[in-house]
């Protein structure tokens, strides 16, 4: 089960993530992707929320991650949210537009 949330910020994404939580997720259960790396990285850490890493990926893809564009490697972090190959191609346009995605996901 996953829930995915578009933002334009972080201050939406706080939001986002404060009714995440109210619906019985924890920080462990939700992520934040932007499609600047840095942008993701920095909002992940200052809203206290989880990385996309190894548990969620599999070694493979986390592997293969760095050989692959920032685009490619969103749609597959999405992917092993449990989000389908439509939507993450979808999420990824959006992040292409500067949005940033919340997703919590009980399955990861």
């Amino acid at each position: 089960m996953e829930t995915v949330k578009i933002v334009e910020n972080g201050v939406e994404a706080k939001k986002e993530i404060e009714q995440l939580m109210g619906q019985g997720f924890t920080k462990n259960e939700i992520y934040l992707l932007a499609h600047d790396k840095h942008r993701s990285e920095d909002l992940t850490h200052a809203l206290n929320i989880s990385d996309i890493g190894i548990a969620e990926q599999g070694v493979f893809d986390s592997i293969a991650n760095v050989f692959r564009s920032r685009g490619d490697e969103l749609r597959t972090m999405l992917e092993s949210l449990g989000v389908s190959d439509d939507e993450a191609e979808r999420y990824e346009k959006e992040m292409d537009h500067g949005k940033v995605i919340v997703i919590a996901s009980k399955s990861a």
